[in-house]
């Protein structure tokens, strides 16, 4: 006979079997549970009193002061953020391999996979862990006189740099405790490359820096990936909704994150605090007494974040006009909006003042709608001048695997309950709008309002739970068919950055000059100049200092039609002893109006028309110049104190 009973959580118990006795529910369950034919499910783990799983989750939900099922969907979250987490760092380890084969490259290889700004970080990180001492090693930074040569400037604040004194002390700490102890860290093998190539040392480890370095980019990013989790089922009150902002994230990866490109930028290390500082505050406007624990959380990840990232204050400054929006249209009460807000309290004394100037609570709205609305154009305008827009493919990929759709009609669903959420969206929309780049902000949340179609007291109209689940299922095998196309295309993704012309440049300098020749060229390449000889520079591609630019626009000058003379006085004026010509920045016009000399005749409109003197350089660098070194790609012209007679 077969016997059945149900529980009161939906769960069945089925059991196959003619001793089974209906009238006695233990013998039932005792006999099926011999024969194997009971469905144990994890809540069953938790809920039988005599299991380690109940006295555990008992145990936690009286310290957390919460319901055992509550606990229960804890230890899911927490053990589904946690293998998310994993699965991210892994996954971004095997992308940053398949696109640059890293732990088949040399270290001079390596340092050159490190590009533009990418190779100014990381060279303050390996220079700080080769100095004697941490003290060492961080007065060269806060003390650099190598890359504004022959200036000195707190290279720590001037570029955010505290994630590589962090990370190096890390490397400090632990290559010295492996020492101690005994065990290798490290693993070098010689490699013939051939094709008349000398060989090469390869080495591979945590030792090694760095892999060290990436290593823990890619681990904070892992974290990143957990955070999200936890947040998608904080946000949705729902273990679902934490899966649905993963999936989401992975299927949108490529426009979520390009941390698997480019690992040393700032957004690397910036963005998981700020995530942790949604979080903390999502935590903080739910509750009706935010705690002090909270708020120090808030706190100290709005530190880090503006730390890390110089841009992280606009970000911040997004966030603050959403908190004002949903304070003067009182859903933040002022208790809460002065806890989190006790720097900007001139926001409240404001709204206090434009009520004693406005009778009606209308006349009130309309008046902070109208300042918070200038704001936001303000923004609008000041950020336009500087960056590019949105393009209309990336749009469409957000359509294809319906996390744009899905957004837009939580958004519609949710008005005037989530207003915080909201807002921020349309912010980081609008942001995105008119900065490519900040789409890292926009996409992940995004996805996390995506993860709202699993909260059940917003989405109760759809009926049954069972019903609600699977359209949410339904809805995720949907997107699934745009996000395994994008996965395939990033897993694809395999580039050959072997650049034998720069590796001939960069030994040449290493032998041929001295340690204090001051050298100056295209921005991106004097990163490399930088990082793998050492030699001081006078530009760098980091352009947000007005000294910076100043010296930039000196240097490029040899890429203007200018006469060779004044470009002489601009490098002798910067003290510079080599510059590095490229013929490629001679010539680069990506679209009509675009190349260097055409962008320098809007600023030099009385040498129009003449031949770009990079072009007259690459054929005779005489009087002004002296060409010492020249391959395919590059060629050093020294710069004389005086010009050679004619």
């Amino acid at each position: 006979m077969v016997r059945t009973r149900s529980f009161s959580d939906g769960e069945v118990e089925e059991c196959q079997c003619s001793l089974c006795n209906p009238n006695n529910s233990s013998t039932t369950q005792s006999h099926c549970i011999h024969t194997g034919h009971k469905r144990t499910t994890v809540k069953d783990l938790f809920r039988s009193k005599d299991g380690p799983l109940h006295k555990i989750g008992s145990f936690v939900s009286d310290r957390l002061g919460i319901t055992l099922s509550a606990t229960i969907s804890l230890f899911i979250t927490l053990s589904m953020a946690a293998f998310a987490g994993y699965i991210h760092w892994r996954y971004l380890m095997m992308l940053f391999e398949n696109d640059h084969n890293f732990s088949r490259l040399s270290a001079l290889e390596k340092e050159m996979a490190f590009r533009t700004e990418m190779g100014l970080y990381y060279s303050y990180f390996k220079n700080f862990i080769r100095a004697p001492s941490f003290t060492t090693g961080l007065h060269f930074i806060l003390n650099d006189q190598f890359t504004e040569y022959p200036l000195v400037i707190n290279a720590l604040k001037r570029f955010s740099l505290y994630p590589e004194v962090f990370v190096g002390m890390l490397f400090r700490v632990y290559t010295g405790l492996m020492d101690f102890i005994g065990i290798p860290t490290i693993t070098c093998w010689d490699v013939d490359r051939g094709n008349g190539q000398e060989p090469v040392e390869i080495c591979t480890g945590m030792g090694d820096p760095t892999h060290f370095y990436v290593s823990a980019i890619f681990i904070l990013n892992g974290f990143l990936m957990s955070l999200f989790c936890i947040y998608g089922a904080y946000l949705s009150r729902s273990c679902l909704g934490g899966l649905v902002t993963v999936l989401c994230l992975f299927f949108n990866h490529g426009e979520s994150t390009r941390v698997m490109w480019t690992p040393p930028l700032r957004e690397s290390f910036a963005y998981p605090f700020f995530v942790l500082q949604m979080l903390l505050l999502t935590c903080t406007l739910r509750r009706p007494n935010p705690g002090r624990g909270t708020l120090i959380g808030v706190g100290v990840c709005n530190v880090l974040f503006v730390v890390s990232w110089s841009f992280a204050q606009c970000v911040l400054q997004t966030q603050i006009a959403c908190l004002f929006a949903c304070y003067i249209l009182d859903y933040i009460p002022l208790s809460k909006i002065k806890a989190l807000l006790t720097v900007h309290v001139g926001v409240v004394i404001l709204r206090d003042s434009i009520k004693r100037h406005f009778d009606s609570l209308a006349q009130t709205a309309v008046a902070q709608g109208v300042a918070w609305h200038v704001f936001l154009v303000f923004f609008k305008l000041m950020m336009s001048s500087l960056f590019d827009g949105f393009s209309n493919d990336t749009a469409l990929s957000y359509v294809k695997t319906l996390v744009l759709p899905a957004a837009v009609a939580v958004v519609a669903a949710v008005t005037g309950k989530i207003v915080f959420h909201c807002l921020q969206l349309l912010v980081f929309s609008l942001m995105a709008l008119l900065v490519m780049r900040l789409k890292l902000l926009l996409v992940p949340h995004m996805c996390l309002m995506a993860s709202l179609i699993c909260s059940r007291p917003l989405f109760s109209w759809v009926g049954e739970r069972h019903r609600h689940e699977c359209l949410i299922y339904g809805l995720l095998s949907i997107m699934a068919i745009q996000g395994v196309v994008n996965y395939e295309s990033q897993w694809n993704i395999m580039v050959n950055l072997s650049n034998p012309p720069q590796e001939e440049l960069l030994q040449w300098i290493k032998t041929q000059t001295k340690p204090n020749a001051v050298f100056a060229g295209a921005s991106s390449t004097m990163a490399s100049v930088w990082l793998s000889t050492g030699r001081p520079i006078v530009n760098l591609p980091h352009f947000e200092h007005p000294e910076q630019r100043r010296r930039s626009k000196l240097v490029y000058s040899v890429y203007s039609r200018k006469s060779a003379a004044e470009a002489h006085r601009n490098l002798s004026e910067l003290h510079v002893d080599y510059f590095i010509l490229e013929d490629f920045w001679c010539m680069l016009r990506s679209r009509p109006g675009c190349s260097m000399p055409e962008i320098w005749d809007e600023e030099d409109s009385v040498n129009r028309g003449q031949t770009p003197l990079c072009a007259r350089l690459s054929v005779d660098s005489e009087p002004f110049f002296t060409t010492l070194f020249q391959n395919k790609l590059y060629k050093v012209l020294r710069v004389p104190k005086e010009p050679q007679a004619s």
